[in-house]
């Protein structure tokens, strides 16, 4: 199990200086970070990655939308091995027919990313578990949906914020789930009231626990209202002393 840093965390810190956020994150003990928006970087950032010892397992982008030729060669040269698309909003999750071309779209994605010797994923937000289809939740049904080559990274976070246990949604998911998105807080939409890992109302252990075919765990706040250099920091001080703990129980 190891832990990494989802960018989009820090995007106003990279706005104004990429190669030294990148730099502070090595710093902090983060081996590995999770890009966004990265076809737009990817020179710059693929060179902070190099300088520092840093390497990026997973990477955001907007496949069902934008270029995926364009998503797959930045990411082949950054050397990103899955690439998730990180959001599809709302109206996308409210009936079968919709979420099926959607996964067919994703399926078609998978491929294409074969050829690159990349995986395709998918990343959550809330509606997909506020949204019921057929009896069950949509990112259950859209998971069922799904080519066995695909992955999912489950925001566990808001996963919660859209009413369901994530344990209990993990569980469903089972192997399917590759990564997971780590973050605490109050539960609610307002993102300012995130907090670090193992402070706020998710069960973060139990939660990593329940993703029986986890390859990483990344690390995220959409927002936070403090030092967010802090607010990384003591996350990954927590995921490191907890479950370092759990390892030598077992």
């Amino acid at each position: 199990m190891s832990y990494s840093l989802q960018l989009y965390t820090l995007r106003n810190a990279i706005a104004e200086d990429l190669p030294g956020t990148i730099k502070k994150v090595a710093e902090i003990g983060f081996t590995q970070v999770e890009p966004y928006n990265f076809v737009a970087t990817a020179k710059e950032l693929g060179a902070a990655l190099k300088e520092n010892g840093l390497t990026a397992p997973s990477g955001h982008a907007p496949l069902l939308s934008q270029d995926q030729d364009e998503i797959l060669t930045a990411a082949k040269e950054l050397g990103i091995s899955t690439v998730i698309d990180p959001f599809l909003p709302a109206e996308h999750w409210q009936d079968a027919e919709t979420i099926q071309a959607t996964a067919a779209k994703l399926n078609a994605a998978a491929k294409k990313g074969a050829e690159y010797g990349i995986t395709v994923g998918y990343h959550n937000h809330a509606w997909e578990l506020q949204s019921s289809i057929e009896g069950r939740t949509a990112l259950e049904y859209f998971e069922s949906l799904l080519d066995p080559e695909l992955v999912l990274e489950v925001d566990t976070y808001w996963v919660a914020v859209g009413g369901q246990d994530p344990v209990d949604i993990l569980t469903k998911l089972g192997d399917r789930v590759k990564f997971i998105h780590i973050k605490d807080g109050n539960l609610t939409t307002d993102t300012k009231a995130q907090q670090p890992a193992g402070q706020g109302r998710v069960p973060v252990l139990d939660v990593i626990a329940a993703a029986k075919s986890l390859e990483v765990g990344v690390v995220e706040f959409d927002d936070y209202s403090g030092d967010i250099f802090d607010g990384i920091t003591q996350s990954l001080a927590f995921l490191n002393n907890n479950t370092a703990t759990e390892g030598a129980k077992a």
